[in-house]
Parts: structure tokens; sequence; C-alpha cells
């Protein structure tokens, strides 16, 4: 008998096709999925593995791959190409449409659509959307939503499809979508690097590695001129308006791995196109600016000049009647400091007041207030975040707003509506916790201030200077412009407190002081305590057991409402992201949850926005409350003090738990009850600003706890890095007017 030829071996991929009966695992970062896939001629259930962008349960799924052998889960088909398409059985299509994939269709609908239309549904949503009202339920609004659900569904789908392709993370394919819409493929390959100058949270990085699959040449001109802008973007993250030519040309060509030369080039090309602006120090160095930056440093700087000239909108006082008479007003006998502060705000167009806590701030810009308005002057109270136009609200019983609202967002035009065509209307302006304004938002502010008005500025420079770019309120002051008034003072009253106390300590260079107990071994009351721990995840645990056990049985209270944990970064043990997982944990720990962009979002959790959406007139560090979560329409509604914002689930990279929150996030906010870790695996961010500031949030109770050491290195800190702007010289007319 002949030996029959063994049967050759290939490495052609193997090819299966059927139905998705289940998602086991997806992930929306890397678009990894394990599925669970119905397949002709197998009698089990198979196990599909691959990357795609996205997949529901009742598409039909075509795979290239290996069967494999998984030692913990058995049999598995790898695949190294995964296609899905519409599914074709009736059932199939329901689950499909019912799955939640399209907003504006759940189970219910998905069965009577299906009803009606049968296999061809999905030609009704694209063409014949019409037909959709005379299902039952289905009325215009609902049509419109369906048909536009779908079609968003279609390009998002493709465009993460495109990113997935050029092995970059497809989470944030929704952005790009809501950001370029239908051409958003299009463009993307004709500039790659539009992504990292239009989309947040796509970086340069992220870029250049789709301009890499796409062909672009890493000694491009094309990648130099986008990497220069990139390196000058993330420099304003550390504060800086501008930066010294020479080394911004070296950094760049370093980061690229270009030479220099490629990189001088591209900053010649951005100057000539006006991208970039080039300016000089006060030695001569050439610097260079991004333009939006050197215009609204510029700008400020006129602005703020022409304001401060001319009458004041107040008609003179005497102020020997005057001040009397608003002692008797506030009910309290005014120092020599706050009367002057008083005066100056009288009779300054632009003034300055500033200090520390318990220096008596919000009682003189009671009495300025009391006295403005008995001369009938319209009075407009403002500040950088929704906590501090709250507070500031609830100090001066007026209604104050935060800038962005005060200025209103068109987005029609992308634009604040008012500003230097179209004026606010008021007398004299009131700017609360002004040491958080960035030279962007400062400059919006003035531009829209009337000519004759007056402003008031109100802030505390000891504490962390702005998250954005610039020093505004210090370069004020250091001007010499202004009239300042520095507060030092502190009031008996406030005196009594112990986080004032320790705030003013740490301020002047000396460590906190924290009650000792006393022979019966007891710890005397006080508003400030200082616990050793050296141990970061000792340090968690107690933490934990702080603010989910001890301070609610001690003082009656909700953890959730009323303790706020503040710690000094985003990172490590005592970090907020881990921080935030723990307390979630401790104090939220069932109900309806989502998982999107690493984070599991539960009802009832606390969040924080963490950036500015115009369109949901919501912005950077306003702080709410998930209450509910509604997989038929991908939604989320938070409820921000007294209104409610509905987030799609892809937006909800906005979002941030904020169980614990850094303590530049807690800037313009005060909690009753604030607890605050601080370790030496902190060291990078540990000065005296930082510590400061964080204290000063607290207003009942601060609790420091962590390393002694940590908090010494911190009080000693002040080398801050210094910030390079141009804003104190233009002021003080070192610089002429651009």
């Amino acid at each position: 008998m002949a030996k029959r030829n063994p049967k050759p071996v290939t490495n052609e991929p193997d090819r299966i096709t059927g139905s998705v009966e289940r998602v086991t695992f997806h992930s929306e970062e890397s678009g990894f999925a394990v599925l669970k896939v119905k397949v002709r001629g197998h009698r089990e259930l198979v196990a599909v593995t691959g990357t795609l962008p996205n997949i529901s349960a009742g598409e039909w799924l075509e795979a290239e791959g290996q069967w494999h052998i998984d030692p913990k889960y058995g049999q598995q088909f790898k695949a190294s190409q995964l296609r899905t398409t519409h599914p074709d059985t009736l059932e199939g299509i329901e689950r499909y449409l019912g799955s939640g994939l399209i907003k504006g269709i759940g189970p219910v609908y998905a069965k009577k659509l299906v009803q009606a239309f049968g296999k061809d549904v999905f030609d009704v949503i694209d063409h014949r959307s019409a037909l959709l009202l005379k299902v039952e339920g289905i009325g215009p609004g609902r049509r419109t939503a369906i048909k536009e659900a779908w079609a968003e569904h279609k390009v998002v789908r493709e465009i993460m499809t495109f990113l997935l392709s050029h092995g970059v993370s497809t989470a944030r394919a929704f952005r790009i979508y809501k950001t370029y819409g239908e051409k958003a493929i299009e463009t993307v390959m004709g500039d790659p690097y539009c992504l990292a100058r239009d989309i947040r949270g796509i970086g340069f990085k992220t870029a250049d590695q789709i301009a890499a699959h796409l062909g672009i040449a890493r000694d491009s001109d094309v990648r130099a001129r986008a990497g220069v802008e990139y390196v000058l973007q993330e420099l304003t993250s550390d504060g800086h308006c501008a930066y010294p030519q020479a080394k911004l040309i070296e950094e760049t060509a370093t980061i690229l791995e270009v030479d220099t030369d490629i990189v001088a080039r591209a900053v010649a090309h951005g100057v000539e196109m006006e991208r970039l602006v080039p300016d000089r120090d006060a030695h001569g160095e050439p610097l260079i600016y991004l333009r939006a930056l050197y215009q609204a440093e510029s700008q400020f700087a006129v602005i703020l000049r022409r304001l401060a000239g001319g009458r004041h909108p107040c008609p003179v006082i005497d102020m020997t009647k005057a001040l009397p008479w608003v002692e008797q007003k506030v009910g309290l006998t005014l120092a020599d400091s706050q009367k002057h502060a008083i005066e100056q705000a009288l009779s300054h167009k632009v003034t300055i007041i500033t200090g520390g806590p318990g220096v008596g701030k919000t009682t003189i810009v009671n009495a300025i207030l009391k006295i403005l308005r008995a001369k009938k002057l319209r009075v407009v109270l403002c500040a950088p975040t929704g906590r501090a136009a709250k507070r500031m609200s609830e100090t001066t019983r007026m209604t104050a707003k935060t800038i962005h609202r005060l200025l209103e967002f068109d987005p029609a035009t992308g634009q604040f509506k008012h500003h230097d065509k179209k004026c606010l209307s008021g007398d004299v302006f009131v700017v609360d916790e002004a040491s958080m304004l960035d030279i962007h938002l400062a400059y919006q502010l003035v531009r829209a201030i009337p000519p004759h008005a007056a402003m008031i500025w109100v802030g505390d420079i000891d504490q962390l200077p702005s998250v954005g770019p610039g020093t505004v309120l210090r370069d004020m002051i250091d001007s010499g412009r202004f009239g300042v008034s520095r507060l030092t003072e502190v009031f008996r009253q406030a005196a009594a407190s112990a986080i004032v106390a320790n705030a003013h300590r740490i301020n002047q260079g000396q460590l906190p002081l924290s009650p000792e107990k006393d022979a019966s071994g007891a710890t005397p009351s006080s508003d400030f305590y200082f616990l050793p721990i050296e141990e970061p995840e000792a340090a968690v645990e107690r933490l934990i057991r702080t603010v989910k056990e001890s301070l609610p049985r001690k003082f009656g209270l909700d953890p959730m409402e009323h303790v706020q944990v503040i710690t000094p970064m985003q990172r490590g043990v005592l970090g907020a992201r881990n921080l935030n997982q723990a307390l979630q944990a401790a104090l939220n720990p069932e109900g309806e949850a989502i998982e999107r962009f690493g984070y599991q979002y539960r009802v009832g959790d606390k969040v924080m926005q963490m950036t500015n959406d115009y369109q949901k007139d919501v912005f950077n560090g306003d702080s709410g409350r998930i209450i509910q979560l509604n997989d038929a329409e991908r939604s989320v509604k938070v409820r921000f003090e007294h209104r409610v914002v509905e987030y799609d689930y892809q937006e909800l990279d906005e979002l941030s738990l904020s169980y614990a929150i850094t303590v530049h996030k807690s800037q313009g906010s005060e909690y009753p009850f604030v607890v605050l870790p601080i370790h030496t695996q902190h060291f990078v961010l540990l000065q005296r600003n930082l510590l400061y500031t964080a204290i000063t949030r607290g207003k009942k109770m601060v609790l420091l706890m962590g390393s002694p050491k940590a908090v010494a290195i911190a009080v000693r800190n002040t080398d801050s890095r210094q910030r390079i702007t141009r804003l104190r010289d233009r002021l003080s007319d070192h610089v002429s007017e651009a």
C-alpha cells in the first residue's frame, strides 16, 4: 500500500465567521476584545480574541487568525484581523439595536423597529427615516435623535478603525468626530499634527505616531513646525508665557531627535506665518511666544494701563464721614490698614487688595460695596471658579458670577459675547481670588470692562500661582502702577483659629503646630491637627478610616458633603488617582456603574469637571454628583449646584472622581473639613506656597497626616520656578504698546 503524503504545513490563517453572542471584555483605549461567537459547525460558543474599535452583541463577525490553546481559558481563536458587519438575522438585528449602541434605541424600541421593518430597518434609518414615525412611541424628536446617532455611530466607527490601523488608541475618536465632523479622516490625513493642536487629550506624541504611519519623515519641516508649537504649549503648562529662543530650539531638537538647524528653520517659518511672535526679555535675549499668548499679555497691559487713567466713577467722598458711617454699617471698628485700603479702592480706578487668611479682606470688600451702593453705582462681582463665586455671594449677600458666565460664551461664534466691542454693564468690577487668573482669562475679562469703570482685584499672592500661564496678580503688584493694599495684621477673632495661625507660620517659614496631649492623655480641642504616619500604605488606611468613620462619628457630618481630601499630586499611593479609587470603594461601593477611560463612574459619585465646556456651560473645577446613568441613551447626568448637566458616555473624560483632588484643583474653594496627606513621595511638588494653599482651604478643621520630613521640606522650599512673562515690564511702561 502506497504511503500517503503528509498534509503540507502552511502559514495561511484560518477563517471563521459567526454571530457575536456576548462581549466578555472590550477596552475602549486599546481596542482589545474577548468575544463569545456562535460559529457554524461548532456546538459550543467560540472564544475569539483580537483588536477592533467597538463591538456589540448581535453583530456578524469575520475573523482571520490561528487557533490557540490558552492554559487557563482553553481553546481560543486568536484573530490577527477582525471585521464586523450588520447582523442579517432578525434576532441578531434586534439584539444589535437593543444593545445601547445607538442613543434613543433600547431593547423596547429595537423590538418595535424589527417588527415594523424587518431586515430593512438599517436602510429605513439611513435613507427613509420619516417611516420611523409610524412606530408607536417615536415622534419627530426621537426620530431625529435616532437618525443623528446612527450617522454619528458610522462616522465614529470609521475614525476608530482608521486610528486603530495606525497603532493608536481609539478612546478620543468621539472627540475627533465632534471637532472635525465627517471630514475627520480627510483632515487627519492632510495634517495629523492638527490632533495635538485641536483635540484635548491627544498630544504631540500620538499625532507624531500617526504621522509616522502616514509616511511623514522624522526630519520633515512639517514635523519640526508642529514640534516647536508642541514644546511651547507644554511650557505654558509650567506657567511660562514665552521661552528663550535658543533654549526652545535646543529642547525641541532634543525631543524630536533632529538637527537644531531644522528646528531653527521651523521657528523662522512660524514667525513668518505669524503663528509665533518674537520678542526680547529685559536683558535683550530673544524670546518666542505663541501668538495667542503674546496678544493676551500685550493687550492686557495696554487695556489695564488705559483703564487705570481718568476719573473714578465714584464721586469724591468725604472719608472723615464715610468711614465712621461704614463702620456703623458693618458693625466693626476698622484698622488703619483697612481704612487705607478702602480709601484707595474709592480713589484709584484699578486697585489691588492682597493678604492671607484672617486679615480682613472680606470686611474691606463689604465696606467698599456698602459705600459704592450708597452712591448708586452699579457693582459687578466675579471670581474664577464656581465655588469662589458662590462664597463671594454668601459673604457679600450680592450676586457673584464666574468670569466665564459673566462674559457669556456664544456657541455660534466660539467666542465670548462680551468684549471690547460689546462691553459689560457696570461701574465697579470686583474680582475675587485674583491670584488664580491666568493671562488668557484675565485678558478676556479686562477687554470687556467699560472704559469708565473701576476694578478692584482681591487675592492672596502667597498662594499657588494660576494653573495656566502667567503670574498676573503678582506682576500687577510688582509693576508699581496701581494702588496696592497688602494686609498683614491678623485680627483677634481669626487669630484664635489654629488654621489661620499655622497658615501664617508656614508663610513665615515656620513649622505648623499641632495640639499636644495633656497630662490626662487627652488632646485639646483645635481646628488643626497633624498626624505623623511614615508609611504611605498605612496613611491611606488611616485616611479612609478617618473620612468614613472618625469624622462622621465625632462631628455628625456627611463625609460626601463635608469632607474634602486634598493631596499634592495625581500619582503615587497618596496621589489623587489612587485615593479616589480607595475612597469610592469605601464611601460609594454599590450601585449602577459604567467604566470609561480607565475609571469607574457610579451613581452618587463626587465628580469634578476637568476642562471648560462652553457648550454645556460647565467649567474647569466645577464640582457635582452623578445622579443617573442611562444605558439606552448612553448618557450620564450630573448635578452641579442647582442644575443638571448631561454627558455622553464618550464625554466622560471631561469628568474626574473628586473624593480626592489636587491642591491646584482646590484653589478658590473652601471646605468644612480638609484631610491633607503629605509625604516625601510628593517631593517634586513640596513647596511652601502649595502647603499654605492647601491648609487655607479648610474652614472648620484641617487634618494634616503623613511624613514630618515632607512637611519640613515643603515649609523650607520657596524655590518656585520663575515663570517667563513680560507683563510686569509692559505694565511699567518698560515695553512699548503692542
